[in-house]
């Protein structure tokens, strides 16, 4: 693609993200969108939002999870750059309207103490890598009308991010039975879904094995001190109305959050 068509399709996202209105998947107005220049895009939007102050602070996996790809009609994962403004501390209260469609993930997060530069990245390299490991919540929200999305289209829309919050009880990872821990999601105190981390490619060291070596392609390394986020344990669950929402890995630690509507 030309990169004044590149420039269309991020000027075009970016507004729908700043004006939270859904627009027709990019790849049904620039069929010639693929993988590879909708990370292109992805890193115009990227360097904008860095440009204007923000500040890249880790990188995110998803639709890992076999349960969240026939959710969303893709066969293969996403990934995208986690941004600082994009955070929000355990305990807030999120207006609905921030969000087009979101969606509540629950997922580990990994803090690295070493950086990781693929390809040929082992599990190995991983665990020697992470300082320590946190429960998470990822909002996913995408730009796209329907969540109608091809892998370009979400790869474009910066891996449909909308919002990440880290939990309080960071452990390291030698604590943990990675491989297989039970999660759940809680809505006003009733259980929603459940999921384990197995269903993170076997366990989510080897998600985050995966994700450095395919940014490699890239030229992107991971750096000391950011966030790795290796995609949700479950199937991600509609964030509709107002309440308070908890996640809680068994043998982890657990966090929360509420959501406002303007009618709340």
């Amino acid at each position: 693609m030309l990169t004044t068509e590149l420039d269309e399709v991020a000027t075009t996202l970016r507004s729908a993200r700043l004006r939270r209105q859904p627009i027709a998947a990019p790849t049904t107005t620039w069929p010639a969108l693929d993988a590879d220049s909708a990370f292109a895009v992805q890193r115009i939007n990227v360097d904008h939002a860095v440009d204007n102050g923000d500040r890249i602070v880790g990188y995110k996996l998803g639709n890992i999870a076999k349960v969240m790809q026939n959710a969303f009609g893709l066969d293969q994962p996403d990934y995208g750059f986690l941004l600082a403004s994009t955070f929000a501390y355990e305990g807030a209260t999120l207006p609905r309207e921030r969000y087009i469609e979101p969606f509540v993930e629950l997922e580990p997060a990994f803090v690295l103490r070493r950086g990781l530069r693929g390809p040929n990245i082992t599990v190995a390299d991983v665990i020697i890598a992470i300082d320590y490991a946190l429960p998470a919540i990822e909002i996913i929200d995408s730009r796209v009308e329907n969540w109608a999305i091809d892998l370009p289209d979400t790869l474009a829309d910066n891996g449909s991010t909308g919002a990440v919050l880290l939990g309080g009880t960071p452990r390291r990872i030698t604590d943990l039975s990675l491989r297989d821990m039970r999660g759940t999601l809680h809505f006003n105190g009733r259980e929603v879904i459940s999921g384990n981390t197995r269903n993170i490619l076997g366990n989510p060291l080897a998600a985050v094995a995966w994700l450095c070596n395919r940014l490699a392609d890239y030229g992107v390394e991971f750096e000391p001190g950011q966030v790795i986020l290796p995609g949700s344990c479950l199937q991600a669950v509609p964030m509709n109305q107002a309440g308070h929402w908890a996640g809680e890995f068994e043998g982890f630690g657990a966090i929360e959050f509420d959501v406002s509507t303007e009618t709340s």
